[in-house]
């Protein structure tokens, strides 16, 4: 639920209120009575949790370096190649 903030037309009184998006906006002042206004907030409600946002979501994972050593898996290895660099890239 976000949090919305409003401010007195009369006395000035600044508060925070946690509402359904959906309720109606309040009108009243709960110092005064009078007539409030709904104000722009600032803050945003982001929280980000969990063992990482970026890591876990966004991050991309390391290519294998194409140096032609031996240690890199051909890609004709099911066809029954070992794995030299001669098949690499074809």
């Amino acid at each position: 639920m976000p949090t919305y903030e409003y401010e007195c037309l009369a006395c000035k009184h600044k508060f925070e209120i946690l509402q359904s998006i959906t309720a109606k906006p309040k009108t009243k002042c709960p110092k005064c009575g009078k007539k409030i206004r709904k104000l722009i907030s600032s803050s945003g409600g982001f929280i980000f949790k969990g063992p990482g946002f970026y890591a876990t979501d966004y991050k991309r994972t390391a290519k294998p370096s194409n140096s032609g050593d031996a240690a890199v898996t051909c890609p004709k290895t099911h066809e029954g190649c070992a794995g030299c660099p001669g098949h690499q890239g074809k």
